[in-house]
């Protein structure tokens, strides 16, 4: 199992940042080629501005084809934009898990 965990600092408009973090989980449930293959989970911490996104998939062939989507090119340069210079990806590889 693949992923990439991203972290940054968010404080403006929260319909903005809903509204894209929504049309992208949207897409991706959408995409028959990747559906059930990638998974999205976006989170806000408790306290702070702190945002973490987690992407998981079976085999780099998927990430590949999300990356090619449209939508992954407009979400990705909405999330730079939103986290306004604090954008920190980093790649995993998923080495242990629960069953759900």
């Amino acid at each position: 199992m693949h992923g990439i965990t991203i972290q940054y600092e968010f404080d403006g408009d929260e319909v903005e940042w809903n509204d894209a973090v929504t049309a992208f989980v949207q897409a991706i449930d959408a995409d028959t080629d990747i559906a059930g293959r990638f998974t999205y989970r976006v989170t806000k911490a408790k306290e702070g501005n702190k945002r973490i996104h987690w992407g998981q998939w079976d085999v780099p062939e998927t990430v590949q084809t999300l990356q090619s989507r449209d939508y992954f090119k407009t979400f990705a340069g909405k999330l730079q934009e939103l986290a306004d210079g604090t954008l920190s990806p980093t790649p995993v590889s998923v080495l242990h898990r629960t069953k759900a």
